[in-house]
């Protein structure tokens, strides 16, 4: 929709505002304020005496609206630009059609929301006058502001509000104006439990999506280009600009950053203390962002990145190709409608036209029937009299007779054969509905699809920032286990150190002992052959001198001899201090 088709929705309520009998005209002198304030809000040059030679002819009396447009379209919007405020304007032609259309006593919501519904309104309406907007914009409002305010939305009570504007009103498609939709979001109808503040929130946020296209907003450190300092600022995108204000009440701005098809956005490392960083690179200058977590940085990211590919692609904001491609397909579903109509016409007139053929077949046959009645009972009057001359006759009468009945057979095949089309063609009208129903479930379908998927994106979008955390507080881990890996190592080596020490000091043992064993042998073979010999004198003694009995040692038992000395302990205890090496020795190569 061209910038003149906006505009002339605001004026349209304007105009008609200052018609009070209703009578579709305004004075002169009204219209001298209406075209002032109006080149006044838009910039324009005025040209008072233009428009006293535009309506010469026209001193005396109101002059109506087709007679203002060639002076409005002529003097005003031919001349008007892009470079006034949009608010402005806009306010000025709802303070005019407010007074007389709105009453604020019966509503919930303040003027300032009332005026914001009134400008999404002329963003949805259709292009024709009086504007009204269709069903279909109607719930695409109110689903986008009931999702804006918190709630759900409840399927059930539209559907229901739908019925009662069908017995209300008798139009193939159903729509209401301005004032009926603003009196309807005020009296809560669709925001039954929610305060007004936050049907207040919900409103200027679509407000600001569709009427400012305002794609993302929100606060965010920027890195200054003097001073190099990090300073809180309130971001707003749009589809080509980005511009940042000292806070969200908008009134200090404190500069722009304009986009383009050359921009571009990236995602910087963390740094100068400063975490959750992106880059901004436009024509004129760059620019370092803070956001405050990473899926706010993630969302910006995002949301740049997608402005550049529409500005690269040559496309409007989403919101408006989304208006866009709403319109054209309803204009492509009125086509079909209307061509589907159009069809449905034809076929009736086609039906009428063979069943008025039909009855004159009937007719003449029942005259041709009749007439054959008369000539059979004329003939079977004269048949006795005239019996032998008409023989021949009455035989070609039966010939013409045959096929007479061959003819209405063929007739009655023809008829059989219409009526057959005639099933099929409503057999094809019942597909055609059932096929434009199939395409309003797929349809229902697909916004159900798209939903599921933006929340897809979004638990994603959650999953992925617990994700890097996990794998940060990994990498920590890794590198603390490192550590203690290290130390382990250390531990070990020294521990094999020690042990390969004692298994050392355990060879040496075992050769002292092996050498202490063999010492041990050799003193009790000679301890042995010194008591074969003491037994041998104790005999010989016992022989000479039988009175003289000797003094002997007690007997001892088998003495170990180590390289600490004989008998330094016994088999046990070796034993013991064997078993002890074995646990030590265990134990080391389980901590290993």
């Amino acid at each position: 929709m061209s910038l003149r088709d906006e505009l002339l929705k605001s004026i349209w309520h304007a105009f008609t505002s200052l018609d009070v009998d209703k009578s579709g005209k305004v004075s002169k002198s009204q219209l001298k304020v209406l075209s002032h304030n109006l080149c006044t809000v838009m910039r324009i040059p005025h040209d008072p005496v233009a428009l006293e030679e535009h309506f010469k002819d026209d001193d005396e009396g109101p002059v109506s609206n087709q007679g203002y447009m060639p002076y409005l379209n002529k003097f005003i919007l031919d001349k008007v630009t892009d470079n006034f405020d949009r608010q402005d304007f806009d306010r000025m032609c709802w303070t005019l059609c407010s007074r007389k259309n709105l009453d604020q006593s019966q509503l919930l919501i303040s003027n300032e929301d009332a005026f914001k519904i009134w400008c999404i309104f002329n963003f949805l309406s259709e292009d024709s006058y009086p504007p009204v907007i269709v069903t279909e914009e109607m719930e695409y409002f109110l689903r986008k502001l009931t999702e804006a305010m918190g709630g759900s939305w409840v399927e059930e009570r539209f559907e229901d509000y739908k019925l009662q504007m069908l017995s209300q009103q008798q139009q193939q498609q159903q729509s209401i104006s301005v004032w009926q939709l603003i009196t309807l979001v005020g009296s809560g109808h669709f925001s039954k439990g929610i305060d007004r503040q936050s049907l207040s929130m919900g409103i200027q946020e679509l407000y600001q999506e569709l009427i400012m296209d305002v794609l993302k907003q929100g606060y965010m450190m920027k890195k200054g280009h003097k001073r190099k300092n990090w300073t809180e600022r309130w971001f707003t995108l749009k589809p080509y600009s980005i511009s940042y204000y000292v806070s969200e009440d908008l009134t200090e701005k404190k500069g722009d950053i304009l986009l383009d098809e050359h921009c571009s956005v990236e995602a910087l490392a963390d740094k100068e203390g400063k975490k959750c960083l992106f880059f901004i690179r436009s024509s004129q200058k760059s620019f370092e962002i803070s956001a405050s977590d990473k899926k706010k940085k993630q969302e910006w990211i995002q949301a740049i990145q997608t402005c550049v590919n529409l500005l690269r692609a040559g496309r409007q904001a989403p919101h408006r190709e989304s208006r866009h491609k709403r319109r054209e397909l309803r204009l492509k579903q009125q086509a079909d409608q209307e061509e589907l109509r159009t069809k449905m016409k034809e076929l009736q007139t086609a039906n009428e036209a063979k069943q008025h053929e039909l009855e004159d077949m009937r007719k003449a046959l029942e005259e041709a029937a009749a007439k054959a009645a008369e000539e059979e009972q004329r003939r079977l009057q004269t048949q006795v009299d005239l019996q032998d001359r008409y023989r021949v006759d009455l035989e070609r009468e039966k010939m013409v007779r045959q096929q007479m009945e061959e003819q209405v057979a063929q007739k009655s095949t023809e008829l059989e054969q219409y009526l057959q089309k005639v099933r099929e063609m409503e057999d094809m009208y019942r597909r055609l509905e059932d096929a434009l129903e199939d395409e309003r479930r797929a349809r229902q379908d697909e916004e159900t699809v798209r939903k599921l998927q933006a929340r897809l994106l979004e638990e994603e979008a959650t999953k992925r920032a617990e994700l890097e955390e996990i794998h940060l507080k990994q990498q920590q881990a890794i590198s603390e286990t490192e550590a203690e890996k290290q130390e382990l190592h250390k531990e070990r080596l020294a521990k094999d150190n020690a042990l390969r020490d004692a298994m050392m000091q355990l060879q040496q043992l075992e050769q002292d002992r092996q050498g202490a064993l063999e010492q041990y042998q050799t003193v009790m073979k000679k301890l042995e052959d010194a008591t074969n010999n003491t037994k041998t004198w104790k005999h010989k003694v016992a022989e000479h001198e039988g009175f003289i009995r000797l003094i002997q040692p007690g007997s001892k038992g088998h003495q170990m001899i180590t390289n600490w000395g004989p008998a330094a302990f016994s088999d046990a205890e070796l034993s013991l201090r064997e078993k002890k090496w074995q646990e030590m020795k265990n134990q080391v190569t389980q901590a290993q």
